[in-house]
């Protein structure tokens, strides 16, 4: 049975509020615990690192629970409704830090409550990625799906990732005080999904392997193991960059006046930036989209990422900047090629569950979503840790008061660390897919 528009759209509509997750771990922490709240660089990247190492245990078990489960609402919905609310109320808490404390005190607060919002956040997300293989197993429509997916979490990334720091203003209350107000915005969507996709095809019978057999039948698809490890490796480059961006920010980009000065005196210059690449992002969608059926997946990935590259170098090139209009532009470029990396992977590896289904008669898109996620949270742990490294030895200075200056050395380590660095990583990506995945890929095609 064909879904309807608005089951695809629907079903998308959940990322709206997940991102607001993803922009808090990956854009905000890092600089909250280092710009306001007294935490050497070095120990920030710990505390990120340890709680989304402890998120990667968690998401095997949840993906096998959740192809196990039974329910009157279906396999996954359960899981995902309780872990809206969980992830919600923990978000909150995160920044609620009392004032008085020493750092050691903000840094243990912040990661127990990031620990609980990373659990919730599992609830969500892999019961969700499991559903684009249950829902339907048309290479088209999970393309479509994915568009309207990565539009909505796109909206996400922009109402965390700008509209927070802009109401926060320059302080850790009022950093409370935004958080507050969008997490609401992740209840809704993501019970919003729910009501959107109940009528939508579903897998009912619960699997019955053991845990051990389910983790050997996943990994001994090849295509897609291979295809977690590299977008790992992508998500490494794009999670580096997102760890300082706001730092970046602070430190490297200037407002001396131009065409955009109304509007970054009125967001900010991390905000102004931040909405410029969401505005490439939501803008590219579609026609990666229609590049993935002409050219096929591999292809327009790789000049997305190519895109990526070049994109990178001009930032570099650029920075330091008294002005933003050029950095903006670059950013929405930026943006477009982020909305290969986003979608096109994510429409890729629902194909590969396909396989297995149809050669062992199992359906266990849990395990697989968990073990999608998996590449993708180790470099999103490894990343702020990286960072942390890089500017701890570089000599960067925490602060518990907002922004300090920092030495040429410090600003000049981070300059390369949102650039060349993740420039390099997303080449040695583009090897890895072209010379490993694309063989794999195309043998798997051929026995379909």
């Amino acid at each position: 049975m064909a879904l309807t528009k608005g089951q695809m759209a629907g079903w998308g509509l959940a990322d709206l509020g997940v991102n607001v997750f993803v922009v808090v771990k990956q854009l905000l922490v890092f600089t909250y615990l280092t710009t306001y709240l007294g935490v050497p660089p070095g120990i920030a990247g710990l505390v990120t690192f340890a709680v989304l190492a402890f998120d990667v245990v968690t998401d095997p078990i949840v993906g096998y629970l959740s192809d196990r489960n039974t329910s009157r609402w279906g396999r996954r919905a359960p899981w995902i409704a309780v872990g809206a609310v969980l992830l919600a109320v923990s978000i909150v808490a995160m920044f609620a830090v009392p004032a008085g404390m020493a750092w050691q005190a903000n840094a243990l607060w912040v990661l127990v409550f990031f620990a609980a919002a990373s659990v919730g956040f599992t609830f969500v997300a892999i019961p969700y990625g499991a559903m684009a293989g249950e829902m339907t197993q048309d290479p088209g429509e999970r393309s479509t799906m994915m568009a309207f997916r990565m539009t909505f979490a796109s909206l996400g990334l922009l109402t965390a990732g700008a509209l927070v720091p802009a109401l926060a203003g320059d302080s850790r209350a009022g950093y409370a005080r935004a958080v507050l107000i969008v997490a609401p915005v992740v209840v809704v969507t993501i019970w919003g999904m729910l009501w959107a996709v109940r009528r939508a095809p579903r897998i009912a019978t619960p699997a019955t392997e053991g845990f051990g057999t389910v983790l050997r039948l996943v990994l001994g698809n090849r295509a897609f193991a291979v295809l977690v490890v590299l977008y790992g490796v992508l998500t490494l480059g794009v999670a580096l960059i997102a760890a300082g961006l706001q730092l970046a920010a602070l430190a490297l980009i200037g407002d001396a006046g131009g065409p955009l000065s109304g509007l970054t005196g009125a967001l900010g210059v991390f905000s102004t930036l931040f909405a410029a690449f969401i505005l490439g992002s939501v803008v590219s969608q579609f026609p990666w989209v229609r590049a993935s059926a002409r050219w096929g997946k591999v292809t327009a990935l790789m000049g997305g990422l190519a895109l990526y590259v070049v994109v990178l170098i001009c930032v570099w090139a650029s920075l330091p900047a008294t002005g933003v209009t050029v950095i903006a532009g670059l950013f929405v470029l930026a943006g477009v090629a982020n909305g290969a990396y986003q979608q096109i992977p994510w429409a890729m590896y629902p194909d590969l569950m396909d396989v297995t289904r149809a050669r062992q008669g199992t359906a266990i898109e849990g395990a697989f979503s968990a073990v999608w996620l998996f590449g993708q949270k180790v470099a999103n742990a490894l990343a702020p840790l990286l960072l942390g490294v890089i500017l701890q030895a570089a000599g960067w200075q925490a602060s518990a008061s907002g922004i300090v200056a920092q030495s040429p050395q410090a600003l000049a380590a981070l300059r390369v660390a949102l650039t060349l660095v993740p420039a390099i990583i997303f080449l040695a990506g583009m090897a890895g897919i072209w010379l490993m995945y694309r063989p794999l890929a195309r043998g798997v095609a051929s026995h379909r």
